[in-house]
């Protein structure tokens, strides 16, 4: 039986518009942020959704409980669904992360690898998945995850360093006989009505 996941990206922060990484530094969604939440849980009335997940950081929980709250629904959140882990470069930009570790690796300053996180957001996806055979489900996460993920089951073909993933952009895959296929890719309609 097949499961359809609803992945989505968490709605829009400060550091979001400012550019300033924040990795597992939580960071409360912005005014438009909320909007947006409440723009993505109007586009699934009418749908059936079966459960929600998301990431424990409030940015992601809150978009979530925004999906959720139509649905009387509460919203089980999973550390493995963060985003990438950035160390001593969260809370900067890029711009600062060049003049303050010039000449530093990403290991030396606790920065999580792609590697792991990838490995991290497709056994979190495949587990929660795994629990849902012939369900719709909802997951909010983060766009670096989503994107890490979209890389492993497009084999390279679309995700990190390829495909952007907008604050609450729907990227949709369906899990069948243990493989993932994806649907269709940062869905942001809802953000235009």
């Amino acid at each position: 039986m097949e499961t359809i996941m609803y992945l989505i990206r968490h709605g829009e922060t400060e550091w979001n518009q400012i550019r300033r990484i924040q990795g597992h530094s939580d960071i409360a969604l912005n005014e438009l942020g909320v909007r947006q939440a409440e723009q993505v849980a109007d586009r699934f009335q009418g749908e059936t959704i079966h459960a929600f997940y998301s990431s424990d950081l409030s940015r992601a929980r809150d978009t979530a409980a925004k999906i959720a709250g139509n649905f009387q629904s509460s919203v089980s959140t999973r550390t493995t669904l963060r985003e990438r882990c950035y160390g001593e470069w969260e809370g900067l930009t890029y711009e600062e992360i060049r003049e303050r570790f010039e000449n530093q690796d990403e290991a030396s300053c606790g920065i999580e690898t792609f590697e792991d996180m990838q490995r991290r957001a497709v056994a979190a996806m495949t587990e929660i998945a795994g629990s849902h055979p012939g369900e719709a489900i909802v997951v909010v996460s983060h766009g670096g995850l989503i994107n890490s993920f979209l890389h492993y089951v497009t084999v390279g073909e679309q995700g990190t360093g390829i495909t952007r993933i907008d604050n609450t952009g729907i990227t949709i895959f369906r899990y069948v006989d243990r493989r993932w296929e994806v649907l269709s890719v940062n869905d942001t309609d809802h953000l235009k009505a």
